[in-house]
């Protein structure tokens, strides 16, 4: 195998393994809720800590770790994010108490904030043309393909060994991505940093990031009952907007301005906020409906979408070759419109569509019902070749609209967008569906007080309530809840597509080989 492949091997396992966690121990987290003790944290809220502890950490500290990539070296950082990584899924998965498991998923985001921008970073770095188009193709195929095999394996491991295995599985491919770190991936930094790091726009950045995502989902797991993720909102506005103040009078910024200069950097960020927005709001309702709903199992719901899903893992490579080759401006554009079609199908589905059960137990239960055949398979197949002919070309834009000595600190801001942004578009647009959901409600039933403590305890969007009499007004209203939901999902995707049309420019990945003009202040890559 060439140098160049193991470069790619480390790249992919790197991010792979950190999109792999959050999927395999989503599916373990009922049965460590009912094996760990716990001093003073609930069931539930133990669960959610674990899992959302994880996403936060990550989130908060992406642009950090770039901008750390770019600074010390790339491959000095990923090989650390590496081996932290490997360390705190050996202690995650010996945590003798929930509360130390949850400690332990913060050290571990921590790490995997590390891997996913240094992973892009390497292949920017050790790739160019039409074979970086390529590199970027696969590296979006293999991180779909972990979303789709994580339930899966997370599944297997916790029926048929334990849910510690979850973790455990990440050692082996810790220890090939070290290997083929150490042996193939040469060092590469920014070149024109200064020997300064800024640790206080690091602070500052982390703040905002942190307190627009924290506020994001626990106001929405509290149904922004609790002033708490007012707070933490309040803090990210804040700290968000004083960012680009301190960025500015800084002599040595995290966060080089001179990168929004380029048209596609700015275009590309700004239709991934909208792009990954509709995939969160729309994917987020979808599975509730089907479970909550419509009685889906959470497998069938989970295998309900690997038929589209697996568009992506083996046609990736090919587009973002094509991007490489002829530019990602029409590919970014039509992908996202042939998304939003996939999506508009859903707004067909009907409340009496029928469920498939996936049961393990049970073979028979693997053959999809007709409901399911007609009312979802199309749209996820739509969606699935849209999706397909966006990801690739779309990471190309990012990397290739910024300098190599950049590219650590520029895909940082790009993952934490495509991470923040679609929590804050969620939580706003739960606000509004759960609005939609209860008015529907009310007017099916006069004379009950739907806005009642004890009435939403028993009724809600999430599911459908054991009393006859309230069965079908409730799934009516949930499925014109969830009809609304995938109606704004398309419309994102549609304006996401509009803006790339409009906003991308083919020629723009020339200006990366170009010299920065003298007027220009010389770049700062976290320094």
């Amino acid at each position: 195998m060439t140098t160049k492949r193991w470069i790619l091997v480390a790249a992919v396992l790197g991010s792979g393994i950190v999109f792999l966690d959050s999927t395999v121990v989503n599916v373990a987290l009922p049965r460590i809720g009912r094996d760990l003790p716990r001093s003073f944290l609930g069931v539930l809220e133990g669960q959610s800590y674990v899992y959302n502890a994880y996403l936060l950490t990550l989130s908060s500290l992406l642009i950090l770790a770039g901008a750390l990539s770019d600074f010390y070296g790339r491959r000095r950082m990923f090989l650390y994010g590496l081996v932290g990584f490997g360390a705190t899924s050996v202690l995650c998965g010996l945590a003798p108490t929930m509360e130390l498991l949850v400690l332990f998923r913060i050290l571990q985001g921590a790490a995997g904030a590390l891997l996913v921008p240094g992973s892009l970073a390497l292949l920017t770095a050790n790739f160019s043309g039409e074979e970086q188009g390529r590199a970027f193709g696969t590296w979006a195929g293999a991180s779909g393909a972990t979303t789709i095999l994580g339930p899966v394996i997370g599944g297997l491991l916790v029926d048929t060994i334990s849910w510690r295995a979850a973790f455990f599985i990440n050692v082996p491919l810790v220890v090939v991505a070290v290997w083929a770190t150490l042996k193939h991936i040469p060092e590469s930094r920014d070149e024109q940093a200064t020997p300064h790091f800024d640790w206080l726009g690091a602070a500052v950045v982390a703040l905002a990031v942190g307190g627009l995502a924290f506020g994001a989902i626990y106001g929405q797991q509290r149904a922004w009952r609790d002033p708490i993720g007012y707070i933490a909102l309040a803090v990210g506005v804040v700290a968000t907007i004083a960012l680009p103040i301190l960025m500015m009078r800084s002599a040595h910024p995290l966060i080089p301005l001179h990168l929004f200069r380029s048209r596609n950097f700015s275009v590309t960020n700004i239709s991934t906020l909208l792009i990954y927005g509709a995939l969160y709001v729309t994917f987020y309702y979808l599975t509730l409906f089907q479970q909550g709903t419509l009685g889906y199992t959470a497998a069938a719901a989970g295998a309900g979408a690997i038929p589209g899903s697996l568009l992506l893992i083996f046609f990736s490579r090919r587009f973002g070759s094509l991007a490489a080759r002829y530019g990602p401006r029409w590919f970014m554009a039509l992908g996202p419109a042939i998304m939003a079609l996939g999506v508009l199908w859903y707004s067909r589905v009907p409340a009496t569509s029928a469920p498939w059960r996936l049961q393990p137990a049970d073979p028979s239960t693997y053959l999809p019902t007709l409901s399911y055949l007609i009312d979802f398979l199309p749209g996820s197949m739509v969606f699935g070749a849209g999706l397909t002919m966006m990801v690739a070309p779309l990471t190309t834009a990012l990397m290739t609209s910024v300098p190599v000595r950049n590219s650590g600190v520029g895909s940082a801001i790009n993952n934490a967008i495509s991470r923040v942004g679609p929590q804050l578009a969620g939580a706003l647009i739960f606000v509004f569906l759960t609005a939609n959901f209860y008015s529907a409600l009310a007017s099916k039933l006069p004379g009950v007080d739907v806005s009642s403590t004890s009435f939403r305890n028993q009724v809600s969007p999430l599911n459908t309530p054991p009393d006859p009499h309230l069965v079908a007004v409730v799934r009516d209203a949930s499925t014109s809840s969830f009809h609304l939901a995938v109606l704004v999902g398309a419309v994102l995707l549609l304006v996401g597509a509009l803006v790339n049309a409009i906003g991308i420019r083919n020629a723009d990945s020339l200006e990366r080989q170009q010299p920065v003009a003298e007027s220009d202040p010389v770049p700062q890559a976290g320094a």
